[in-house]
Formats: structure tokens, sequence, C-alpha cells
């Protein structure tokens, strides 16, 4: 088109259909007449405008984008940013990021391929075969490879660099036909086997030259290189060349997506006064493993705490070959419908708990954990008094504690309650004395330091009931805590608990294949427990996590780990725009 045509064009003059005829009769109104007219013109345009308005927005959605920061505490500084030795708190929570196994943990708490294409199971629970898919990279860009895989648990089985891990693998034989295939023989049935599939793959093009001496003095356990969704932007150091401050960034090809927010950083404390400090001066955004009682404290209008039922169980474990009070069935019976459970939850716990009456967690299935009475607290008192008396105990007149005549003996009802300095057992201890003693039974509360506790009273079995947490897990495997076979240290059946038909229910269970079975024998499992009450199953606590309300699409399925709040990491986000939703996939 030439200069001329496009000045023309610009120039002319465009005429309206019957616009003469329109503008001649707007010229024949009167004022009144072109005021009205004018008036709905004007509102004709508005609603057009309006009704524009509200389409675009019926049809726009808000979106994720990628940006923003969050910044959260922890406390203690990270030593062993490696899947194979972490062990402190702030080691797992940046191995969790910055790592990935051949599978990893949904939100849900399905089990979904990670670095593996495919992952298949041998008919005989015996044999799990891995393909890597062929996309996978570490953050420096190098493809994963089955020599990978085997090189990580040649770490954690090498009894020198004493991995944290070595016992979830002892035994396990590992082949690598190719360089994409890795297979995983077990010498029996373990269906559990498939979470150890979620361990952390170390590149062995960095660590290969690393001596055994070398290997936890390395600097890449300070600065590492993995395959998970973070990878490390920045570290700032304090003068003592600790890391004091991790900047993290999304790794773009990581499996399962790039993370929506850009900045995820994390800053170390030496203790909780200090870490609280930081949270309530807004030097921190969010923080984790807070007590129920700081909760109540730090909740603010621009947070919110989640919560999840953690996988454990709090409860009074019997020795009743310390005290033979507590040999009588009906002596058993009576503590446990006399627990006040809902009020430890309520009092001490403030809700962040869950009462159970059984020895699994109720996240695990369905039924586990459900309690058996609703009955009011003082009619269960009076219903466990019914039950000694019904037992051959009666109340001493003087001292207004049960007593029963046993084989020329009198026994009195009468024990010591062992648990830890932490000020939630002590307040749960406490409780229970108060509601035991109104019962009609004489309770001392022993307190030990953790350490002091574990050693000289857990290990040896000296205790007469022992309140204390066991971590179930997510798999539900309480073989260590209820097979006879670990009744004796270094075992875990602290209740030094023996029935032959839980044995077998056990056994049975860890090596199903089999979902429904398998529940089915925990099912057994459980009912045997309950009629045995070798135990008084309190509560099962909850995790909880303080986060900023500008961070959308948290989401907390069945934590097992404190880390275990990263697994929907991918879909957490900060900024947004909005689309038409035709646009969004």
């Amino acid at each position: 088109m030439t200069y001329s045509s496009l000045r023309t064009l610009l120039v002319k003059r465009f005429d309206l259909p019957k616009e003469r005829s329109v503008n001649k009769a707007v010229r024949s109104f009167t004022i009144a007449e072109k005021t009205v007219f004018y008036f709905f013109v004007g509102l004709f345009v508005l609603s057009g405008l309006s009704l524009v308005y509200q389409i675009n927005s019926a049809y726009l959605v808000e979106v994720p984008l990628q940006g923003g920061s969050l910044s959260e505490g922890v406390v203690g500084n990270p030593r062993f940013i490696n899947p194979v030795l972490a062990y402190s708190e702030a080691d797992k929570n940046l191995s969790a990021l910055i790592y990935s196994g051949l599978v990893r943990l949904a939100p849900d708490g399905s089990i979904v391929n990670d670095i593996a294409d495919d992952v298949s199971i041998s008919p005989d629970g015996l044999t799990y075969t891995v393909h890597i898919r062929p996309d996978a990279t570490f953050q420096d860009n190098e493809p994963i490879t089955s020599d990978d895989v085997e090189f990580t648990i040649q770490k954690i089985e090498n009894t020198a660099l004493k991995s944290p891990l070595f016992g979830t693998w002892a035994g396990i034989g590992v082949e690598k036909p190719d360089a994409s295939t890795v297979v995983f023989t077990l010498k029996k049935p373990y269906a559990p086997f498939i979470d150890n599939l979620t361990l952390g793959i170390l590149p062995k093009h960095i660590w290969k030259n690393v001596t055994d001496d070398e290997f936890s003095f390395s600097q890449f356990n300070a600065l590492p290189i993995g395959s998970g969704p973070y990878t490390i932007n920045a570290v700032q150091r304090n003068s003592g060349g600790i890391p004091d401050y991790y900047d993290l960034s999304p790794f773009e090809r990581s499996i399962g997506g790039m993370p929506w927010i850009k900045h995820l950083i994390f800053k170390f404390y030496p203790n909780q006064t200090e870490l609280l400090n930081a949270y309530q001066n807004g030097d921190i955004e969010s923080i984790s493993g807070f007590s129920p009682e700081e909760a109540i404290v730090l909740l603010n209008s621009n947070s919110r705490i989640l919560s999840s039922p953690l996988p454990r169980v709090f409860g009074v474990f019997f020795n009743q070959s310390q005290n033979k009070a507590l040999l009588d069935k009906s002596a058993r019976q009576a503590l446990d419908l006399s627990a006040p459970k809902e009020k430890i939850v309520e009092d001490i716990l403030h809700g962040y708990a869950t009462v159970i009456d059984g020895p699994l967690p109720p996240a695990l299935f369905a039924w586990s954990g459900a309690r058996s009475t609703t009955t009011p607290i003082d009619a269960r008192m009076a219903a466990a008094q019914q039950i000694l008396i019904g037992g051959g105990w009666t109340k001493n007149p003087q001292t207004g504690i049960f007593e029963k005549k046993s084989k020329g003996a009198t026994l009195t009802l009468s024990f010591s309650i062992s648990t830890g300095d932490a000020p939630e057992l002590k307040a749960v201890a406490e409780k229970l004395r108060t509601a035991w003693q109104t019962l009609g039974a004489k309770v001392d509360v022993l307190v030990f330091e953790t350490g002091d506790l574990n050693q000289n009273v857990i290990r040896p079995r000296k205790f007469e009931a022992l309140l204390f947490g066991e971590v179930v897990g997510r798999d539900a495997d309480v073989y260590p805590f209820w097979h006879s076979s670990e009744r004796n240290d270094p075992g875990l059946n602290i209740a030094l608990y023996a029935n032959s038909k839980v044995d077998k229910l056990l056994e049975d269970a860890r090596q199903t294949t089999d979902p429904i079975k398998r529940e089915n024998d925990y099912r057994s499992f459980d009912k045997e427990i309950r009629a045995d009450v070798p135990a008084v199953f309190l509560y099962t606590p909850s995790y909880l996590y303080l986060a900023p309300t500008s961070v959308k699409s948290i989401t907390f399925g069945e934590l097992t780990t404190p880390q275990d709040r990263f697994l929907g990491i991918r879909d957490w986000y900060i900024e947004t725009t909005r689309v038409w939703k035709l646009f969004v996939r």
C-alpha cells in the first residue's frame, strides 16, 4: 500500500447506515426527549460493558504462576544433606527436597513412579525389577543410571559409614542387568519393601572418588547435587563456616513437574526458643515441630496451622513381669476403661491428637484405632470399679486402694509409671495418676531424661508401666512392637507381649502382597491385642505445621515423618494470574 492510498484511507469519512435519519430525528427531539434518549443510550452502553465483563470473568480462572518465596525455620544446622547419612531434621528436610528416589509418595499416601519408569514385583514377592526413565537426570544434567542406584545402596550397606538406613537394606541383593535396569532380591517376602525405593539416589560420578574416611566430611554433604524438585541456589555461612541459610530454587527438569515457588529458604536456629522468637519477629514465615501449647501463641491472622495425624501410638505399656498386680487382667481392663483419654487430648494436647483404643493409628485403616466406647468418664470410672470387684478385688477402707488375695498373699493395685521429661508426657502421666487414684489405685510417676530412659529403663525393661510412643510408620508393620521374638533388647516389644496367634498374624501380614488379606490379618491382630490389654492406648498425636496464608494448595495426607509435608511441594504456589478456562491445561 502506497503512502497516498494509506492517507486517503485514514481521512476518508465513513457513513453509518441510516446515520442521517438518526441525526435528523435526534435534532427534532425536545430537551426532555434528548435527555431520556441519551440516558438510555448510556444505560445500553454500560449494560453492554457490564455484560462483557461478567462473561469475561465467568470464563477466567486463577492459576498458579511461578514466583514468590517461602522462608522456613528449623532447629539445628544441616551437616549431612545426603540420603545415606541424613540424621537431623535439618538434614532430612533438605535431602527430601534436593534428592529423589525410584518412587515417591503422593500426598494421598499412594506410591507413584519417580526416577523409575516401571516397577514390577514377582509373584513370590521376592524380586523387584525397576526400569529407570530415559529422561531422568541429576541437577548437573548427567543421566541417572543403574550404577547410581547400586552405588547408593552400597554406601548404605557399608558399615564403615554407619548409615542410619543400614537396617532397612541389610540382606537385600542388588543387580544391574543394564544401565537402565535394577533388580532387587529379598530373602523372604516383605510387603513394605516398596517404601525402600523412595530412597534418594546419589550421583556416582560425583561421589565415586570420595573414600570412606572422607565420606562424612565431603563438601558434597553441604553442596549436594540430586534429582529432586529443588536445587541449591545460594548458601550463607556464619563466621565459623557453618551454613545457617539455604536458598533453594526449582529444578527445571524435575520429574513430576517443576515447583511453582521460586525461592524456598531455610534458616537454622540453635534451639526452639530462638526459632519461635525468629517467627514472632517476622524473620521466618513457617515452622514445624512445635507443641500444641506453643500453637496457641504462634497463630495469627496471617498464618494457619495445618495438622495431620501421625502414625504413632502413645500409651501406657505394662511390664507384667515386674508387677504382679498387672498380671491380673481385670486390673488392666479397669485401668484401660478409666483412662481419661478425651481429657488428655482436650486439656493437654489442645485437640491436636486423636483418641485411640487399639495398637494401630487411625490413619492406617478405616477401623484402626477406633474407640470401643463413647461412655462419659464418670460412668466408665464406675464400670471400671465394678470390673475390679468382679475380678476379686476389694477396696481397703483405710487406704482406699484396691487389694486382692492371691496364693496366700495380698496384692495391692499399686505401680509406677516411667516416662520421659518432655512437658507433654509429664502432664499426661499426672492426668493418668489422678484418674487412676480416683479409681482406687496407688500410682507413682517416675520421670527420666530421654537418654537415661532409653538406656537404663527401656532397654533392660526396668519399669512397671511405661508411658511411651511407638512410631508405627505408613506400612503398618508392627512386628517389631508385638512379635514375641522382639521382647528383649534390641527388640521393641516393650510390653514383653507373647501370643502365638498374634505372632502368626504379624508374620503373614509382613509377607503377603494381597492388601485385602493383609488388612484382615491386622484386623485380627488388633482384636487379639484389645482382648489381652497389654497396654492402655491413649492417643495418636498430630503433626503441626505453621504456614502463611499466602501459600496456597498445601495439602497434607498421611504423614509419617515431618519431611512428608513436602510430598506435595510441586503444587504449592504463591503468585497467581487469571486466564480463560480454554487455555488451562
